[in-house]
């Protein structure tokens, strides 16, 4: 009786455990089922890295993008004329060929095994650490979401956005203001269009006025970059002294009245974003906890744990691009 009730309580146990294991991401999640997932993961980034130095900002954005809607579930990969990837925010993003290539290496290793969700937390990694940026350990397990929808986009941060509605697009994905300055130092590599930002070099308050938080070297500058009667193409580095280089010249940018994005310069404004933009480009950068590449690491993992899909959530594509 007592060794009928001891199988009981283990038979119970594990089932409660089981799914709880499950649920978690962990590093070294492909130990076993894909020894080589990372790796090549990685090589691939690395061959489409040499080719072309910007794409790493474009993975480190599509991963962003991602996890912003629906989680981080590779969501953003999927084609068709509703999908996500047709939403209005998400029309400049690229990089998905260096995705699809990591894929296609790794079916043929390990079909079924390792998801596009994972092969995105992956590059974007990988893209910061070529770029001369930290490197960290990204728990993996996710799986791929079934759902991926324009109209779901509507709460990805915008250049618009004023930093209450910055603060609360990403408190509600549980992410807090030293997150937000910390992701916003993304820019630090990469490049966007002048649409995103002209108005702020010639129309800023619908009287043909300037934005007044620009310096005026940087507002010369930029209106060469991007003439008034151009179509708005013209690409411009966020990072005006180091676009190719991860560090911190983003904010020292954004201090001096330099940043390019609207969203992007908001963020000297506020008193308690603007305290966390000062220590990580001030002198004292490092002191008091506050090292940029140590809190990026941190804030990429929270990051790339936004409501993700593991167990028997959602599914392991075959090609990124479309559900099974």
């Amino acid at each position: 009786m007592e060794i009928k009730i001891t199988l009981l309580i283990i038979v119970t146990l594990s089932l409660i455990l089981i799914p709880v294991a499950k649920s978690q991401l962990q590093s070294g999640f492909y130990s076993s089922t894909c020894p080589k997932a990372e790796a090549t993961v990685r090589s691939t980034v690395e061959t489409h890295f040499k080719n072309d130095p910007t794409v790493a900002a474009a993975l480190l954005r599509l991963h962003f993008h991602d996890c912003f809607v629906e989680g981080c579930d590779g969501s953003i990969l999927i084609k068709g004329g509703s999908a996500e990837i047709n939403a209005v925010p998400n029309l400049g993003l690229r990089g998905f060929e260096v995705i699809d290539d990591a894929k296609s290496q790794l079916e043929s290793l390990c079909p079924g095994v390792v998801s596009c969700a994972d092969i995105l937390a992956l590059a974007a990694r990988d893209s910061v650490d070529l770029s001369s940026g930290p490197n960290w350990a990204v728990p993996t397990g996710r799986r791929d979401g079934r759902v991926s929808l324009a109209s779901k986009a509507s709460n990805l941060p915008s250049p618009l956005d004023s930093i209450d509605a910055q603060r609360q697009k990403f408190a509600a994905k549980g992410l807090d203001d030293r997150d937000l300055v910390t992701l916003a130092g993304a820019h630090t590599i990469g490049q966007t269009d002048c649409r995103f930002f002209r108005y702020r070099l010639y129309n800023f308050t619908t009287t043909g006025n300037s934005d007044p938080t620009l310096s005026q070297s940087t507002l010369t500058d930029f209106q060469k970059q991007c003439p008034r009667s151009s179509d708005g193409t013209e690409r411009v580095a966020l990072d005006k002294d180091s676009q190719l280089k991860f560090d911190v010249n983003y904010f020292k940018n954004v201090r001096d009245g330099n940043g390019v994005l609207e969203s992007d310069q908001r963020l000297w404004g506020d008193p308690t974003t603007r305290d966390i933009v000062q220590k990580y480009a001030g002198t004292l950068r490092g002191l008091l906890g506050l090292r940029f590449d140590f809190e990026f690491k941190k804030s990429m993992v929270k990051m790339s744990s936004i409501e993700v899909k593991t167990g028997t959530q959602g599914e392991i594509r075959k090609i990124c691009s479309k559900f099974n």
